[in-house]
């Protein structure tokens, strides 16, 4: 373990409170301990891999890079089963000195349940925000390794990689006249309540005693403990990568017995792999290649590490007869294969629409939009580089109907023609757009998914390596790229973003949809600050609150 005294030139010697450290040299001594790690692991040293991974996990910038994560991501204001938060400056400055191997012990996890569109509910386990930081603290250490040896099309959980990017792959393989037309849909039972431990603890490349230590912390539900003998719990932050872990491999593995793409022996049997997470789709040449060849390979490989293969939810389908993966359903008409928003996914956005009328039937017309629009706009965006429009525009007329039933019930003793006076306006060539007229300054409108444009999505370099110099250009252009076709293209931040070189000017670290941001006025508004861009910057929501507790 490395003295994290050196460490203080970086980051801790001048500080001397939360807000005082400085990111910037944070990040950098992190990201070149993790390029280090990345660049031993391509060249098969562990013993030098190990030893830098120890500099990393003892280092204070990654403590606190670390304890940052997990102190403003979604689940910051979830406590554990010690009901500790660290919600105040000083208690994550605290939280560093309390980061140690040396006696670290993990508390068992809370158990919590969340409804699954099935009618079932997920089990979680959620971890103290020690435990989390630990997580973290690891993870920045583990994921350079991972990102070297993972399989090429597994697209889960990995930096700037997408649901998108997984779709695009299979589009790929399926769509050519001479594509496979059969796949395997892979669905493991159980994968992260079910995978080995001890398969974990000797094959991840990371300190086993403190891995050991999470697998079996035990989980606490209802005051009474239970012991963990097989999972990797889902809550827990380190858990996708875990995951991530046990399921890569298989993709060389096919690549061995069935060859690599594009060469005589794939272009035989066209067996292709693509994976998200624990979701996975095998294509084939023929039905008997998946299920006498294939299959047997995948059960194989999926029983070394304690899975499974679900026997109901397995299925070989036809891409005449279409099939459903991460929202889409992709199906073959004739030579043309399209990619649409599947009924399920449709059903359930619905759901949840009809969910914010119901949740606000006596509201105000500008509260109902301003909880509208981020749905509809994020499930728009999410189908957009499919063959979407006919769905997006069936998706405004229901709720279009939902509108007038909630304009209608509000004025009983109006008549049809004052109500569409009131609530619906025509901006240029659409009529019927749903506005808030009361707003005198400036209306609010619906956001509509038809207004939409349909573009094919360009897929991620499945060989590009996020920790590898060679390829920062290259992951550079994708961020750009992933930031200007995301619903954040079309606000004012995009171009505040664009200004800045991609930047937060106060800890001059890149801005991503992960990381958030806020939009924060350099002259208040209450002081007379306008909206105009020249009094506007786009911070991390850390940074943004370090300036207004300074002012």
């Amino acid at each position: 373990m490395s003295n994290s005294s050196n460490e203080a030139p970086a980051s801790s010697r001048f500080a001397n409170s939360w807000h005082e450290i400085d990111w910037e040299a944070s990040y950098l001594k992190v990201r070149e301990l993790q390029v280090r790690i990345a660049k031993a692991a391509k060249e098969k040293q562990w013993r030098k891999v190990k030893q830098l991974q120890r500099m990393l996990v003892g280092s204070y910038s990654a403590k606190a890079i670390a304890i940052k994560r997990v102190t403003e991501n979604r689940g910051r204001k979830t406590a554990g089963v010690d009901g500790e938060t660290w919600d105040t400056p000083a208690s994550k400055w605290s939280a560093i000195g309390r980061m140690k191997r040396n006696g670290y012990k993990p508390k068992p996890l809370r158990r919590v349940y969340i409804p699954k569109s099935n009618g079932k509910r997920r089990p979680l386990g959620i971890p103290t925000m020690l435990d989390r930081a630990m997580q973290a603290l690891y993870m920045l250490a583990l994921e350079p390794v991972s990102e070297v040896h993972g399989d090429p099309n597994s697209y889960g959980f990995r930096p700037l990689r997408s649901t998108k990017d997984a779709i695009e792959q299979l589009f790929v393989n399926l769509s050519r006249g001479n594509s496979a037309e059969w796949v395997l849909e892979g669905d493991i039972e159980g994968c992260f309540d079910n995978i080995s431990h001890e398969w974990l603890i000797h094959n991840v490349p990371m300190d086993r005693v403190v891995l050991r230590k999470w697998l079996k912390a035990g989980i606490m539900e209802q005051g009474k403990y239970f012991d963990t003998e097989a999972g990797t719990p889902q809550g827990g932050i380190i858990s996708p990568l875990l995951a991530n872990w046990a399921l890569d491999g298989l993709e060389p593995i096919l690549r061995e017995r069935y060859g690599k793409i594009g060469s005589k022996l794939a272009g035989r049997s066209k067996v292709n792999y693509v994976r998200y997470a624990d979701d996975f789709v095998i294509t084939g040449i023929s039905q008997d290649i998946l299920d006498k060849e294939v299959r047997p390979l995948v059960e194989a490989f999926m029983a070394e590490r304690g899975l499974k293969l679900s026997e109901s939810k397995t299925v070989i389908t036809n891409v005449h007869r279409g099939f459903d993966f991460l929202g889409q359903n992709l199906r073959k008409y004739g030579e043309k294969l399209l990619t649409k928003p599947s009924k399920k996914n449709l059903r359930n956005i619905l759901a949840k629409i009809k969910s914010i009328f119901d949740r606000n039937k006596m509201a105000i017309t500008a509260n109902l939009i301003r909880q509208l629009n981020p749905v509809i706009r994020g499930w728009a965006y999410f189908h957009k580089a499919g063959t979407s429009k006919e769905t997006f525009k069936y998706l405004d007329h229901r709720v279009w109907k939902m509108l007038w039933r909630w304009c209608c019930r509000r004025h009983p003793n109006k008549g049809k023609r004052w109500i569409a006076r009131k609530y619906f306006t025509t901006i240029g060539k659409k009529n019927w757009v749903f506005y808030d007229s009361d707003l005198k300054e400036q209306s609010m409108t619906l956001f509509y998914a038809s207004d939409v444009a349909i573009k094919r999505h360009i897929k991620i370099k499945a060989d590009k390596c996020f920790y590898d110099p060679a390829d920062e250009l290259y992951f550079e252009n994708r961020l750009d790229y992933k930031m200007k076709n995301s619903e954040f293209g079309l606000k004012k931040a995009y171009s505040l973003w664009k200004r800045q070189q991609r930047r937060c000017p106060c800890c001059n670290q890149l801005i991503t949809s992960e990381t958030g941001w806020n939009i924060h006025h350099v002259v208040e508004r209450h002081r007379g600050g306008s909206d105009n861009m020249d009094n506007l910057q786009l911070l991390h929501p850390n940074c943004h609150r370090k300036i207004h507790l300074a002012v």
